[in-house]
């Protein structure tokens, strides 16, 4: 059996390769330490935000899923997204990514077992 790197150890990942390519990485919403969901916001300079959530996939271990996709780039919106998500599930992390490769690394990191 293989031990599954925890919520914290993949954000404290994430944050350490978005600071060592060049960009600005920020915990908005501390989760759960040990299994809290992951909620990635990535910009690159101040352009179009998207979302990405970390999710379970069964066939393959995890994924990085697009979230509000239709909200992109719309700050209000994406706002109102993420406070109910975070209403619905406290324990969830929320990472601000502001690179050029935000999604590829979030994406590199997140999709680890």
């Amino acid at each position: 059996m293989t031990a599954r790197p925890t919520s914290r150890l993949l954000v404290q990942a994430l944050i350490r390769a978005t600071q060592a390519d060049g960009g600005f990485a920020m915990v908005l919403h501390k989760g759960d330490e040990i299994a809290g969901a992951v909620l990635v916001q990535c910009s690159d300079k101040g352009a179009e935000t998207r979302l990405f959530e970390r999710q379970a996939d069964f066939s393959k271990g995890y994924v990085l899923s697009p979230c509000a996709t239709q909200s992109w780039g719309n700050e209000t919106e994406l706002a109102q997204y993420v406070e109910r998500r975070l209403r619905s599930d406290p324990d969830l992390w929320h990472i601000e990514l502001d690179s050029a490769n935000a999604e590829r690394l979030a994406a590199a990191i997140m999709t680890q077992s």
